[in-house]
């Protein structure tokens, strides 16, 4: 079987027709059996539904937002939310493959969202919001540069959409990272990708 390096990956922005399509991925990512074969599930602190189409449907169609879809071999196999507000730009519905998780194609994700938003909008610093019991993610996110801020915000417990805990200490952190531009001449590596991390 290969691995995530073996394939040339597309990034485009996502279109209405490919809302089901990415319900599938990020629910195997988070919920369920499927996403214990990745790292990234949340199987046993929450349960029910991740996102619907709805909600997939609004981030594709919202101003100032995309939902970057990554394709391998004609297949999804990520994706994630890139939000323009202001200085900075919001990271979100991040969601790999599980089949394909361990393999750095999380690392090359990111990397490319982060330059994709550096260039379109000119931001100076990404942010998202990480559960706070998600030690191992917000660990994985450190190591690309992202800190963490204390600020944090309240689950949203008693709205379905979101899940339902199944423990009553969750609440959600922002993390951020600087977006440096490169040096004048030097060109951002190329999103490679590279055995280890998500």
């Amino acid at each position: 079987m290969g691995t995530a390096a073996d394939a040339a990956l597309t990034f485009r922005d996502a279109t209405d027709a490919d809302v089901d399509a990415l319900v599938e991925l990020i629910e195997s990512a988070y919920r369920g059996e499927s996403s214990r074969a990745g790292w990234t599930t949340e199987a046993d602190i929450l349960q029910g539904q991740r996102t619907d189409p709805e909600g997939v449907l609004e981030v594709v169609k919202a101003p100032d937002s995309r939902l970057l879809t990554v394709e391998r071999e004609g297949r999804i196999v990520a994706c994630c939310q890139l939000e323009h507000r202001g200085d900075h730009a919001y990271f979100g519905m991040f969601a790999v493959s599980p089949a394909l998780q361990g393999a750095g194609l999380g690392r090359a994700v990111i990397a490319e969202a982060e330059r994709q938003a550096r260039e379109s909008w000119g931001v100076t610093e990404m942010h998202m919001t990480v559960i706070t019991v998600r030690e191992d993610l917000i660990a994985w996110y450190e190591r690309r540069g992202y800190r963490r801020t204390g600020r944090t915000t309240p689950f949203p417990y008693g709205d379905e959409r979101f899940g339902i805990p199944q423990r009553d200490d969750l609440a959600f952190e922002l993390l951020v990272k600087e977006l440096v531009r490169p040096a004048y001449g030097v060109p951002p590596p190329p999103p490679g990708i590279r055995p280890g991390g998500l």
